[in-house]
């Protein structure tokens, strides 16, 4: 039908290879409107995505997934991929629980050769699939999209470093949306950038290799061309940071112009060997309020098109209570600094940008360096809060232990997103600090539940210690507990007697709950609340087992490691393990993408599992 939208045609990367080139553009036009249409609905990462359509539509035309492998970094600019390759019918679930991820998931479909949830892992990803396809004789391309935040993170150059001179026929896609690398500047820089990038460059350089391989000494002849222009280009220009490393550099280009992204993709292809296609892109194309705040619509809840504005209102959250408490102390305290690592907004922190610029050090994707740079700040008499998700803090874990713990700084390390972060799904999960953090000697953890609790951790953490304290809290806002209780370790919250639910953080609402549920069938529950996980009154846990009988820890985290785990222990060497012992957690699994509730219930760690476990270990139905 004439009337078809071309989208509606595509289903696989074949349909997109059997389209008019003519109709590419319009093809890229239809993405955008159903991704500013889908993610207003479901929520997601939509800046990056519209920036990146052409270049999502200029790989799947020129290469075949899932022969050739093509691989995201980060993830989240993987949406025109997804609908490229037949899950367009699949958005209206996006990020939903049992939906589609806003990653990518190999299990989800063969195009998805490799997750990549965190950044700056996908050129070392590359090069392992390229050396691999070597290895198994597999004639096939790989290609990695890269952005300029994700070449930020120090993995990216070990694999630039690497990749460089190996030879392989790796393409690296730079996606350019905000700042450059290369030295390549002025009048004539730009004026052979553009002329390298348009099609009838590449089809006359074609026409003279062929018209010159016809002669018996034609390769030499073309190799001494090559090696001239080469010569002129690096003496005009200088070179790129990516052709010191090895690589052939093509661009910078238009990366939201059909038709160069293709012909630039097409000479990559043919290249045969490590090469740099640089791309610049807007990010948020296509939807005026993104392309002017991309920051704002990097990654949202669902909103309303026209206005911009979100259709639920957010409330308050942690992060922002972090952010303004950490602005308020910073007043009468001059050593007080604040590290991130590319998470500004993201972990409250841009009111102290804007107050304390020169106390304040966003360091880019670069977590082990935040962690080890915040350790050289206190080292050398400052006082520096180090704002990381807890997810992301994971990279940084041999930092912990050399540069932290062994060494015993004075800084505080605010863990942001920890427990169940809901939408992000497997990889942005923070169920695992717990666990790493608890087991490293010298670091002290607290466990906020609340608003108020978090702003007393804080000045715990900041002026009650001399060594390193992590302060873990979830994302989001304070639930029904606003207690402050933090001039306590650990605290009875409700006193019982038949049995003792221990929890601490934002799950200590959970187990308020349970103990109300079971309260309405006369079970006294004693709920314990831990405010810190590694320095608390063993004592009063002990007394209230012992008084009881019973145990059960709840927590938002994997079991091993785990406070329960670790209380379960400790009560043993007691020889006071009691009678019925529940460990409420995570178990060994990662967990996807939905609703905070609905992963709670799902994961069975919510008011209703606890209160279940506590009627069965009471015996009561």
């Amino acid at each position: 039908m004439a009337n078809t939208p071309i989208l509606d045609q595509i289903n696989s990367p074949e349909d997109l290879k059997r389209l008019s080139q003519a109709l590419l553009p319009e093809l890229c036009s239809e993405i955008r409107e159903f991704l500013i249409e889908s993610v207003s609905k479901t929520g997601g990462h939509l800046s990056a995505n519209l920036g990146a359509v052409e270049i999502s539509v200029g790989l799947h035309r020129v290469f075949s997934s899932p022969h050739d492998h093509i691989l995201f970094d980060v993830g989240h600019q993987c949406y025109t991929h997804k609908i490229l390759t037949g899950r367009k019918k699949d958005f209206f679930s996006l990020r939903q629980l049992d939906g589609l991820s806003g990653f990518l998931r190999p299990e989800e479909s063969e195009h998805d050769c490799f997750i990549s949830g965190h950044a700056s892992n996908s050129i070392s990803a590359a090069l392992g699939m390229a050396r691999a396809s070597r290895l198994n004789r597999e004639d096939c391309a790989t290609v990695c999209v890269i952005g300029d935040g994700a070449l930020t993170g120090g993995m990216a150059y070990e694999a630039l470093n690497d990749a460089g001179q190996s030879r392989e026929p790796l393409i690296i896609v730079f996606n350019d949306n905000e700042m450059s690398i290369g030295k390549n500047v002025g009048a004539l820089a730009k004026r052979l950038s553009t002329m390298r990038s348009k099609p009838g460059y590449f089809k006359l350089k074609w026409k003279a290799k062929h018209f010159l391989c016809r002669f018996s000494n034609g390769e030499k002849v073309i190799r001494w061309i090559s090696a001239m222009k080469n010569r002129i280009k690096v003496a005009l220009l200088k070179e790129s940071i990516f052709e010191i490393m090895g690589f052939r550099y093509l661009g910078p280009a238009d990366g939201n112009n059909i038709s160069a992204v293709c012909d630039l993709l097409h000479e990559a292809k043919n290249l045969r060997r490590p090469v740099v296609v640089h791309l610049k892109t807007v990010k948020g194309k296509g939807y005026f309020r993104s392309e002017a705040r991309p920051d704002r619509f990097h990654g949202v809840s669902a909103f309303d098109v026209v206005s911009g504005q979100p259709r639920k209102q957010s409330s308050i959250g942690f992060s922002d209570v972090f952010g303004a408490s950490l602005s308020a102390f910073a007043l009468d305290d001059p050593k007080i600094c604040a590290v991130t690592a590319a998470m500004e907004a993201g972990t409250g922190l841009s009111g102290f940008a804007a107050k304390f610029p020169e106390r304040f050090f966003d360091v880019g994707i670069a977590e082990e360096h935040a962690v080890t740079m915040s350790s050289g700040l206190a080292a050398g008499g400052m006082l520096p809060v180090c704002a990381i998700y807890s997810t992301f803090l994971q990279r940084a874990y041999d930092q912990l232990i050399h540069d932290v713990a062994l060494q015993k700084p004075h800084l505080v390390l605010a863990v942001d997103r920890a427990g169940l972060v809901g939408e992000d799904g497997q990889t942005h999960q923070g169920v695992f600090d717990v666990s790493f953090l608890t087991g490293i000697p010298n670091i002290s953890v607290l466990a906020p539940s609340n608003h108020a609790e978090l702003q007393s951790a804080l000045r715990q953490a900041l002026y009650d210690f001399d060594s390193p304290v992590a302060i873990r809290y979830p994302r989001g806002s304070e639930r029904e507990m606003r207690e402050d209780t933090f001039d306590r370790s650990i605290s009875v919250l409700r006193p019982g007697t038949d049995i003792t639910i221990v929890s601490y953080g934002i799950m200590i609402n959970e187990a308020l709950s349970a103990a109300d549920k079971l309260a309405c069938k006369e079970i006294s529950a004693e709920v314990v609340k831990l405010n810190s996980l590694t320095d608390y009154d063993f004592s009063v846990l002990l007394h209230s087992v012992q008084k009881t009988g019973r145990l059960i820890v709840a927590e938002d985290c994997i079991q091993a490691g785990g406070m329960g785990e670790k209380i379960a222990a400790r009560l043993g060497a007691a020889q006071a393990c009691p009678g019925f012992c529940r460990l409420i957690n995570l178990k060994a699994e990662f967990v996807r993408e939905g609703k905070v509730s609905e992963l709670y219930q799902r994961c069975g760690i919510d008011g209703n599992a606890i209160a279940a476990a506590a009627q069965e270990g009471i015996g009561v139905e």
